[in-house]
């Protein structure tokens, strides 16, 4: 596997004071990433930086083996799609609307649609299930049904590289699971690679190839699920208290 995403010595945070420091991966071509860790561990910070929203404090990010301050805008957006967790405000914007905004790193200076960019975003909500949705109220629809119009947008803009920040973080267990399902699936089709922070470890193990593991403004560990499953490790890197670790399900203690 070729790397798509090196981070060599990455340090980042805010204003001056960092939040995690000297982090070294690589992500590889189709691979499925995810990031867990205590809350403040910097993975929010971490996935911001990485969609140049926020800038490093040191070190090197490189994608497909250059700088990432060296891409243009528009080659960016046509490589790197991002889903955070705000809520999209949208002004009476339908289902439909919201997915081809991802086209418009593709569309003219005005943003119209080709009928080539019409195909390409029915194509996606077919892919991930949301026709039906097309006239509806974006704001009408349930937390369920946003994120999957949401990772129908991301599509839109074909990436290579998926970052998503908590995207299940809204949804009952039934949506979280067929959420994930669909984003492994998808990720296989197309050969897109995904970086993911989640907070349920267990869904981590079960749909990421690899887990990053963050603790203590560091990298603790990057290793496949089995790996971070060992005895213990989830619960000494999460600092859970002796008494409670009997409480953990199995696999976590």
């Amino acid at each position: 596997m070729s790397h798509l995403l090196q981070l060599d010595a990455l340090t980042t945070g805010y204003e001056d004071k960092p939040i995690v420091k000297d982090i070294s991966f690589t992500a590889e071509d189709g691979e499925i990433l995810s990031l867990i860790g205590p809350n403040g561990a910097g993975k929010t910070t971490l996935l911001r930086t990485l969609c140049r929203q926020l800038p490093k404090l040191a070190g090197e990010i490189r994608l497909k083996g250059e700088p990432v301050e060296t891409w243009d805008r528009k080659a960016y957006a046509q490589t790197v799609a991002v889903v955070l967790t705000e809520r999209l405000r949208t002004e009476l914007m339908t289902c439909f609307d919201v997915v081809a905004a991802g086209r418009y790193p593709y569309t003219g200076r005005f943003g119209l649609l080709s009928d080539e960019d019409k195909a390409i975003v029915q194509d996606m909500m077919a892919l991930t299930d949301v026709e039906p949705l097309a006239d509806r109220d974006f704001g009408q629809i349930s937390d369920g049904q946003r994120q999957r119009i949401l990772l129908a947008r991301a599509l839109c803009q074909e990436p290579q590289l998926l970052l998503l920040d908590e995207p299940t973080s809204f949804l009952d267990i039934r949506y979280k699971l067929e959420f994930l399902d669909a984003l492994r699936r998808l990720s296989r089709e197309r050969g897109f690679t995904v970086i993911m922070s989640l907070h349920e470890v267990e869904l981590a193990a079960e749909f990421s190839d690899r887990i990053a593991v963050l603790a203590n403004g560091r990298l603790d560990r990057l290793a496949a699920p089995a790996d971070i499953l060992k005895e213990g490790y989830i619960a000494d890197a999460f600092s859970v208290p002796e008494h409670l670790r009997g409480s953990l399900p199995k696999g976590l203690q």
